[in-house]
């Protein structure tokens, strides 16, 4: 593992890239066009498990794409997974060591408000952290917007909405999700709010993307299932690829 990852290091100081992007369920094959010069396994990154969930390879990609040095994260680790928070944010704490300024988070995620249909993407604007111990306590739920850059969105999806972050791996009742719609959510998943407040702490510049796969629990006729989420984010990843392909292109405007 040392070995392998030194090398990696090496060729990382060599292309120097300062923009990651970090792909979700289903999406990992969302940049077709990614030219690799180097691919390290989760398992080969100090300090990190391989997922255990369908849809995330885990691998960690440097490469260019859009004329941009990018290093690209196919998929992530998850809480349910039985992994501490610090676990979680780890991917993150790993892309700033090698020299990453701004990272983008995409996720697959379930649409509550009316128009974030299958197929739809939507960039984030805040997000609520339904993943902790007595997040209902004292009313609402705070919407955390501050982590998000504003000046990166004028490169994402015009549509934008507030991310709601559940602990999983049980997908949210047809309750939970009217509580979320009274409080602002627009979305859900259970990934990416950890995330990007730990990239903002450490200074990085944050942007996220959600792919909505599937309406959420309550909302839709069919019942939900992991490989629905999985079929719909990689329908929705050539759309995904020419976000991705503006937002890097922005970085050297």
């Amino acid at each position: 593992m040392h070995e392998r990852y030194a090398a990696f290091q090496a060729s990382t100081r060599a292309a120097k890239p300062t923009v990651a992007v970090i792909l979700g369920s289903g999406l990992a094959n969302a940049l077709p066009a990614l030219a690799p010069v180097a691919a390290i396994d989760f398992s080969d990154l100090p300090g990190l498990p391989t997922p255990s969930v369908a849809g995330h390879v885990g691998r960690l990609v440097l490469g260019q794409y859009a004329g941009v040095s990018v290093l690209v994260m196919q998929g992530r680790i998850h809480y349910y997974e039985g992994h501490d928070w610090p676990m979680v944010a780890r991917p993150i704490v790993l892309l700033a060591e090698l020299g990453v300024q701004t990272v983008l988070l995409t996720n697959a995620a379930g649409g509550i408000r009316d128009d974030l249909t299958p197929g739809t993407l939507m960039t984030i604007t805040g997000h609520q952290r339904w993943n902790q111990p007595g997040f209902w306590r004292g009313g609402r739920v705070e919407t955390v917007e501050h982590v998000y850059a504003s000046q990166l969105r004028a490169a994402l999806p015009p549509t934008g909405g507030v991310y709601v972050s559940v602990t999983g791996p049980s997908y949210e009742t047809a309750a939970e999700v009217r509580a979320m719609r009274c409080n602002g959510g627009d979305a859900v998943g259970m990934s990416t709010a950890h995330e990007a407040e730990t990239a903002a702490r450490l200074g990085l510049r944050v942007a996220a993307v959600s792919c909505i796969t599937n309406r959420a629990t309550g909302l839709g006729q069919a019942c939900l299932s992991h490989a629905e989420v999985t079929a719909v984010g990689r329908q929705a990843a050539a759309q995904l690829a020419c976000t991705i392909e503006k937002f890097l292109r922005s970085m050297t405007a």
